[in-house]
């Protein structure tokens, strides 16, 4: 456990996931934190000015414009949406090209390209075909590839990276009927074999995407304690799907993404050879959580191209559709709605190719940086996709299919929203993500204070702790209410808008430190006032992000009047929406609201849901997956510290 966090209180059902989830997660910070210093009253200029940017990557480059190529002469979206399918084709034109190894190093069959290269293939192939999109990142991302060239063992590396470059798929099965982002009530079991040559795997996964059609799957099951008087823990295994005990249930079938490999999947007395088990035995989720600081990337890339294309559905409407003697476009409700997709576009796509090239130079920890842009590139993406489908119409309700058998333009705005709705939860839903950041942002006071508010510690060394804190805190909080400075080099523009950047962020730090001494140990239980924090601190990234990439742009010779009105236009509403959570930080309504939901959970307030038909799911079969802890007193559950083991990876 990093900081010395009070579980004194804790059930012992929440006290087990809450230390099996700690013992998962990176402790300490190798590297500076861009957008962790935020939060604590940093701006880490340094980090990111001058822009980070390697140069023109020229097999990337040659890479991408034949995927292009393969994508608009031979990936057909609307036919994978109506047929649920990806042609046979596709996938061995992709595979020829590399498309399934483009991060894995050439000595391993694979490009051995770069991040930044990687998170634009998913931007090109998410404005194409989000289908597409989600079996190549889920294979790269989050299947065997990433978690071997991180943990894998040289033997591993030899075996199976050639294999998945090659275009073998592969998946990754963590989710189970009733667990969640709960790992540790995991079910799924792997019982080393009396010579200790193998595990015999036992248990069933539910939602592993690319599990229906894939040869690999990284697989998590929980293993006994490796040692008498050890603890037992959750182990990573690589699983051929052709083994002998391992069966595809059922494909499952979704809003949007139909033609997503995702299923459920048995494990039935499967053999697993000894050096098959991916990173240390009981440290499966720690493998779970680093593969995705850096696997998580790809989704916002994704998002980002769904987003360019609804920008790019919405422009075409708005200039061609004329109504009252004007194109739409020149009506201010809907240039609006155009002016903000368009700012919002460009600040994913600025959050997205800043935390990809620190990724790719090194030297920093992007934990933060990846959740936040993953966060907030999915939830803009689906108000863009909601916006798009406004501008149209009832063009933009009808299906493609539709539109075109009756003659007009077949504008794929409808399977867009659809496809984009996923995009919230799975890799981390937004909810869980907003709770993994704030346990990171808060994991440095943690460091320095946590142990004055555990009531397990004796008196003396909590009293020691508070001498040392008080140590750190009286200088650290004076220097809270000093005026930032502006970063001394660049134009007066960027100046001023990092200026704004660093005066925020301490208001922002100096807000969280109010917070932790209001509430002490009951601010990780207030979900939806840390969730105004990290946003708080989303758009601090964001706002320095799309400066500092328009300043690589302009660099470049990039047109002032192309780039410096999205800037102005998304810092102004990114300020504006700052002001609104600083606001709520201080008076909500979170208390009253959190009361109703619980009266109503209760039965209460019958007459809502008078005059509704009866379901046939009103018998839920889910009786199994009933918390079997007593209820606890408000405020809202779970807490950070139940936020265990992928803070939702499952979904993938």
């Amino acid at each position: 456990m990093s900081g010395p966090i009070d579980t004194s209180g804790m059930s012992a059902a929440k006290r087990a996931a809450f230390e099996l989830a700690e013992s998962a997660r990176e402790t300490g910070w190798k590297y500076p934190t861009v957008a962790g210093n935020l939060f604590l009253g940093r701006l880490s200029a340094g980090l990111v000015r001058p822009y980070p940017d390697a140069g023109v990557e020229p097999e990337g480059e040659a890479f991408l414009e034949r995927l292009a190529a393969i994508l608009a002469e031979s990936v057909d979206a609307a036919a994978i949406d109506r047929s649920g399918e990806i042609p046979d084709e596709v996938i061995g034109q992709l595979a020829e090209l590399g498309a399934f190894g483009i991060k894995i190093p050439k000595r391993y069959g694979g490009l051995g390209l770069s991040q930044r290269t990687y998170t634009r293939a998913a931007i090109l192939i998410g404005s194409h075909c989000s289908s597409l999109a989600s079996l190549i990142s889920a294979h790269q991302s989050i299947g065997i590839a990433q978690p071997i060239l991180l943990f894998g063992t040289d033997w591993q590396k030899d075996h199976f990276l050639p294999r998945v470059a090659a275009g073998e798929i592969s998946a990754f099965a963590l989710t189970e009927t009733s667990v969640g982002s709960d790992a540790a009530r995991m079910r799924a079991r792997a019982e080393p074999t009396p010579d200790g040559d193998h595990f015999v795997l036992n248990g069933e996964k539910l939602w592993c995407t690319n599990g229906t059609r894939a040869r690999w799957l990284v697989v998590m099951a929980r293993t006994p304690a490796p040692n008498p008087g050890g603890r037992a823990g959750i182990t990573s295994f690589i699983v051929d799907a052709r083994w002998p005990g391992v069966e595809v249930v059922r494909r499952c079938r979704f809003m949007g993404l139909k033609a997503l490999y995702n299923g459920v999947m048995r494990f039935t007395d499967v053999r697993i050879p000894r050096r098959h088990v991916l990173g240390p035995v009981g440290k499966g989720l720690r493998v779970a959580l680093t593969t995705l600081n850096t696997g998580r990337l790809t989704l916002p890339g994704i998002c980002i191209g769904t987003a360019k294309r609804s920008l790019y559905i919405a422009r075409s409407w708005a200039r061609e559709r004329e109504q009252w003697g004007a194109p739409i476009g020149k009506h201010a409700a809907i240039a609006d709605k155009i002016g903000r997709m368009a700012a919002t576009t460009f600040a994913m796509d600025a959050m997205s190719d800043l935390t990809s090239l620190l990724a790719d130079i090194g030297g920093a920890d992007i934990r933060i940086e990846a959740a936040i842009s993953k966060m907030y590139a999915s939830e803009a993406a689906w108000r863009i996709a909601d916006e798009t489908v406004q501008v149209l119409g009832g063009r933009g309700y009808e299906t493609e299919a539709s539109l075109e058998e009756r003659g007009d333009r077949p504008f794929p705005a409808e399977r867009t929203l659809r496809d984009n709705r996923i995009n919230t939860i799975f890799e981390g839903s937004s909810e869980i993500l907003r709770l993994f950041i704030a346990r990171e942002v808060l994991d440095p006071h943690l460091q320095r204070a946590g142990a004055v508010m555990n009531r397990s510690l004796p008196f003396g060394k909590r009293a020691a702790a508070a001498f040392r804190a008080g140590l750190f805190y009286a200088p650290w909080y004076l220097r809270q209410w000093l005026p930032a400075r502006a970063p001394g080099s660049g134009e007066a523009w960027a100046r001023r808008r990092l200026g704004r950047v660093a005066g925020e962020s301490r208001r922002l730090a100096r807000g969280l430190f109010h917070a932790m001494l209001r509430f002490g140990p009951g601010l990780e239980r207030r979900q939806i006032l840390l969730a105004r924090f990290v946003d708080w601190g989303a758009e601090l990234y964001a706002q320095l992000a799309v400066v500092t990439r328009a300043e690589a742009l302009l660099a470049r010779g990039a047109r002032r009047n192309d780039v410096l009105p999205l800037v102005e236009l998304f810092c102004d509403r990114s300020d504006d929406r700052m002001r609104a959570l600083r606001r709520g930080t201080r008076r909500n309504r979170d208390a009253p609201t959190y009361s109703l939901a619980q009266d109503f959970l209760r039965d209460g307030f019958p007459t809502l849901l008078e005059g509704r038909s009866p379901e046939r799911y009103d018998a839920s079969p889910a009786a199994d997956s009933a918390p079997t802890d007593p209820p606890e007193a408000s405020p809202p559950q779970p807490s950070l510290a139940d936020r265990s083991a992928e803070r939702a990876a499952a979904h993938v």
